[in-house]
C-alpha cells in the first residue's frame, strides 16, 4: 500500500506565484545550525527564502508556486540531521515545554552527580595523592565512575544527540567539540582507573556538562520568555463571533468565514474576533494588550474596534472592516514574528565566525597533542592537554554573544510598545542622530476631535452630529462621535465634494464646506484662533455655525522631544500640512527646523543632503507618501496606524498613542548595541587568552570545563541587561 503526504493544508500564499510553510524543528541549538539550515535548504531548486528562526525553533520556507512538494523540505532536513514537522501552535508549545521539563531533568542530573564526585575528589585531589594507598585511590575513582559515567550518558543527551545528528550529515556544529571532550575526559578516565593512576578527569566532564546545561537553560527561558509575547497575542485571537446573518438572527461562525462588510455583536465580557466600526450601542473596550492604552475606549458610533480587545459594559454591534490574518492584531504577531527571525550585521558575523570554528578547534587540539609527543611528553599527558584545549576553545560563548542580545533586546522592545520590522534595525538605530518627524498621524494623533466643541448650542451640535452619520467624510465622522449621535437625520443626501444636506421640519441642515453652507464669512475667525484646524460648517436654516476640527499632538510629544534633545539627537519637523498648522506645531514642541508643504521628493532630497553631512537619519513618518523618505532614511519607524505600505517600508513600528517609544527604542538599541560589541570581545578576548594558556599544558580538563562554560553563562548574563535597560526607560 503506498502511502502519501499532502501538507496543503500548511501551505499558504506568500504573494503572487510564491507559496510558504512553516516547520518546526528538532535540534537547532545554535548559530552554526541555522546556517546549515539555511544553506541546504536555500541551494534546492526553486526555493526562494528560507529563514529560520532560532527563538521559536522554525523555519519559514518560501518557493515558486506548484514545482516543489512541502514534503521535500522535510526529507532534505533529515539529510542534515534533523527532524521537521509542519508547524501547528499548540504541537509547537507542547514540544517546547516536553524540552524545557528535558532540559532541567538533564540539569538536575548533571548537578547531583557533580556535587558527589566533586566531595569524592576532595580526597584525591587535597594533599599529596602519591601518600594514599593505591587502593584507597582506585575506590574513590570507582565511586566517581559509577556516579559520573551514568550521569553523563543521560544529562549529555541534548549534546550527544545534536553532535550525532551533524555527523551523520557529515557536517560539525558546536556540540561536536563538547561531545568529543566528554567522551575523551570520561574514558580516559577510565583507562586512568583501570591502570591504578594518581589522576582521573570524571569531575572534569561531569562539570562541564553541568555548566554547560546551565546555559543551555538560561538561553532557552530567555527565548521562551520572548515567544510568550506571542503567545500572549496568540491567545487574544477569537476563534468565533456572533454574525449577522438577518435582520434579529444571528449565528455562531467561525472566523474565517466572516468577511468585510459583515455586522457581528459584540456582548460584555466576550473578546472581538474582528477590525471594525460601531455601527450601534454603547461600550467601554479594553484595548491595551493591541494599542498600549491603559485606559478604556469609550465605544459609540464610529467608535473603531480592534481584534483582541475586550468589550467591558455594553452590547454593541460592529461593521467588519478586517477579519482573520488582515487584522490589526494579525499585522502586530506579524511584525513580532520579523523581530524573532531577524539577524543584525553583528549576528551575521557571529555566525559565520561559529560556522568556521568548529574545524578549527578540533584541528587545534590535535596539533596540540602532536606537538606535545613531538616535543618528547607522553602520549597520556597529550592527551589530557588536548582534551583541555579541545573543552576550552569550544566556541559556544562566540555563538551566543549576539543571538542573545538580538533576542533579549527585541522581546523587552516590544514590551516597551516597540516592533522590529529589519534585521539590523538596531544597530542603526543606535547609530542614528538626527530625527525627521512627519507632523499629521505622527507628532499628532490619527483621530480627529472637534476643538471648539463648547462653544457650540448643545441642541445645535447634537442636531450637527446626527447629520454627519449621513457622510463617509472623516471629519464627519469626528463630529459624529463628539456630538455622541445615534441616529442619523431621515432623508439625509450627500453631495459629493461639497457635504450633506436634509430637511427637518420645512428647514434645510447643511454640513460641510463653508461655502456649501454660506458660512464663509465665519472661516478666518476660527482660523485665527487654531491655525491648526480644518473647518467644517453646519447650517440650520439662517443659522450658521462652524466646528473647528483637527489632530491633537500626542499626549506626551513634547516630553519626548526635550528627551530628544537631552541625548544631543537634532531634531526636525518635514510635513506636507499647510504653514500655519506646522509652524503651530513646532512652536508647541519646540522644534526650530522645520518645513511645510514638502512632497514626497522634497523628503527625500533633505534626507540626501543630511547624509552627504555624514548625519544619520531617522525618519518617523506614518502616511503612504512617507513610504519613500522612509526607505531612504538611515533607519525609520512608523505607529501602528500608519498606512500597510509605510508598515512595510519601516524598519520599527511602535504602538499605542504615546510617542514614548521612539526615546525607548533609541536607548534600547543604543544599550543592545553596546552589550553586542562587548559580547563579541568576551567572546574573542577569553579565546585569545585561554588557548595559549591550554596549549601550554598548565590547564586541567576540570579548569577548562569551568573557563569555558563561565565564558558562555558569562554573555547571556551580559545580554539580559538589554531587557534591563528597556524597562528601565518604559
Amino acid at each position: 500500500m503506498q502511502v502519501t503526504r499532502d501538507f496543503s493544508h500548511y501551505v499558504r500564499a506568500a504573494g503572487e506565484g510564491i507559496d510558504h510553510i512553516d516547520l518546526a524543528i528538532e535540534g537547532v541549538h545554535c548559530a552554526g545550525c541555522m546556517a546549515k539550515i539555511e544553506r541546504g535548504l536555500s541551494a534546492m531548486p526553486d526555493v526562494t527564502l528560507a529563514r529560520v528562526n532560532l527563538t521559536d525553533r522554525r523555519v519559514a520556507l518560501e518557493w515558486k508556486q506548484g514545482t516543489l512538494d512541502p514534503g521535500s523540505f522535510i526529507d532534505r532536513l533529515e539529510e542534515l540531521g534533523y527532524k521537521a514537522y509542519p508547524f501547528e501552535t499548540e504541537s509547537a508549545e507542547t514540544t517546547e515545554v516536553a524540552e524545557s521539563r528535558f532540559l532541567l531533568r538533564c540539569l538536575g542530573v548533571a548537578a547531583f552527580a557533580t556535587m558527589n564526585v566533586m566531595m569524592l575528589s576532595i580526597p584525591v585531589w587535597s594533599g599529596n595523592v602519591s601518600d594514599m594507598l593505591p587502593e584507597q585511590r582506585d575506590f574513590f575513582h570507582w565511586l566517581s565512575a559509577l556516579i559520573a559515567l551514568p550521569a553523563a550518558a543521560y544529562a549529555g543527551q541534548p549534546f550527544f544527540r545534536s553532535a550525532w545528528r551533524a555527523l551523520s550529515a557529515k557536517t560539525t556544529n558546536m556540540d561536536v567539540p563538547i561531545s568529543i571532550g566528554v567522551i575523551l575526559a570520561l574514558g580516559m578516565s577510565v583507562v586512568e582507573t583501570i591502570h591504578h593512576a594518581e589522576h582521573a578527569y570524571f569531575d572534569a566532564a561531569i562539570m562541564l556538562l553541568t555548566f554547560l546545561l546551565v546555559g543551555r537553560v538560561l538561553d532557552q527561558n530567555m527565548r521562551r520568555r520572548t515567544r510568550a509575547v506571542a503567545g500572549n497575542l496568540a491567545a487574544l485571537k477569537a476563534e468565533t463571533a456572533a454574525k449577522f446573518v438577518g435582520p434579529d438572527e444571528i449565528s455562531q461562525v467561525p472566523v474565517a468565514a466572516i468577511h468585510p462588510g459583515d455586522i457581528v455583536l459584540l456582548r460584555p465580557g466576550e473578546r472581538c474576533a474582528v477590525d471594525g466600526t460601531v455601527i450601534d450601542g454603547r461600550s467601554e473596550i479594553d484595548q491595551s494588550l493591541i494599542t498600549g492604552e491603559t485606559l478604556y475606549v469609550r465605544a459609540a458610533h464610529g467608535t473603531p474596534v480592534y481584534a483582541g480587545s475586550m468589550n467591558i459594559s455594553g452590547t454593541v454591534r460592529v461593521r467588519v472592516s478586517a477579519a482573520s490574518e488582515a487584522t490589526l492584531l494579525a499585522e502586530i504577531t506579524r511584525l513580532l514574528d520579523n523581530a524573532l527571525a531577524a539577524r543584525s550585521r553583528y549576528m551575521r558575523l557571529a555566525d559565520r565566525a561559529s560556522r568556521l570554528y568548529a574545524p578549527v578547534v578540533h584541528a587545534t587540539a590535535l596539533l596540540t597533542i602532536l606537538g606535545w609527543v613531538v616535543f618528547g611528553a607522553s602520549w597520556h599527558d597529550a592527551i589530557v592537554t588536548g582534551v583541555a584545549v579541545l573543552i576550552i576553545t569550544c566556541p559556544c560563548a562566540l555563538g551566543l554573544a549576539i543571538p542573545t542580545v538580538q533576542t533579549v533586546a527585541s522581546g523587552a522592545m516590544f514590551k516597551s510598545g516597540v516592533l522590529l520590522n529589519s534585521g539590523d534595525a538596531i544597530e542603526r538605530l543606535a547609530e542614528a542622530d538626527h530625527v525627521i518627524f512627519d507632523k499629521t498621524g505622527t507628532l499628532t494623533l490619527p483621530d480627529l476631535e472637534v476643538t471648539n466643541a463648547a462653544a457650540i448650542p448643545a441642541d445645535i451640535f447634537e442636531l450637527a452630529g446626527r447629520l454627519a452619520l449621513s457622510s463617509h467624510h472623516p471629519v464627519a465622522a469626528a463630529v459624529a462621535q463628539a456630538a455622541a449621535a445615534k441616529s442619523p437625520v431621515v432623508g439625509a443626501v450627500e453631495e459629493a465634494g461639497q457635504g450633506v444636506r436634509a430637511s427637518v421640519d420645512g428647514v434645510e441642515l447643511r454640513l460641510g464646506r463653508p461655502s456649501f453652507c454660506g458660512a464663509e464669512a465665519l472661516v478666518d475667525g476660527a482660523t485665527r484662533g487654531d491655525p491648526e484646524a480644518s473647518i467644517v460648517a453646519f447650517s440650520k436654516g439662517n443659522d450658521k455655525f462652524v466646528l473647528a476640527v483637527r489632530q491633537g499632538l500626542r499626549p506626551d510629544a513634547q516630553a519626548v522631544i526635550a528627551a530628544l534633545k537631552e541625548r544631543d539627537v537634532g531634531l526636525e519637523i518635514l510635513s506636507g500640512d499647510r504653514e500655519p498648522a506646522v509652524k503651530a506645531a513646532a512652536h508647541a514642541l519646540g522644534i526650530g527646523e522645520w518645513r511645510a508643504g514638502v512632497t514626497p521628493a522634497d523628503k527625500i532630497a533633505r534626507i540626501e543632503e543630511l547624509k552627504r553631512r555624514g548625519t544619520r537619519v531617522l525618519m518617523v513618518g506614518d502616511g503612504m507618501n512617507d513610504a519613500p523618505s522612509l526607505a531612504a532614511a538611515h533607519v525609520s519607524m512608523s505607529p501602528i496606524s500608519a498606512a500597510h505600505l509605510s508598515q512595510a517600508t519601516a524598519d520599527l513600528v511602535f504602538l499605542g498613542r504615546p510617542l514614548a517609544p521612539v526615546v525607548t527604542a533609541i536607548d534600547s538599541a543604543r544599550t543592545a548595541l553596546r552589550l553586542m560589541r562587548q559580547n563579541l570581545w568576551l567572546a574573542v578576548g577569553y579565546n585569545v587568552l585561554a588557548v595559549p594558556v591550554a596549549i601550554s599544558g598548565v590547564v586541567t580538563p576540570l579548569i577548562a570545563a569551568a573557563a569555558m562554560s563561565g565564558s558562555s553563562i558569562l554573555v547571556m548574563l551580559n545580554a539580559l541587561r538589554a531587557r534591563g535597560r528597556a524597562r528601565e526607560m518604559v
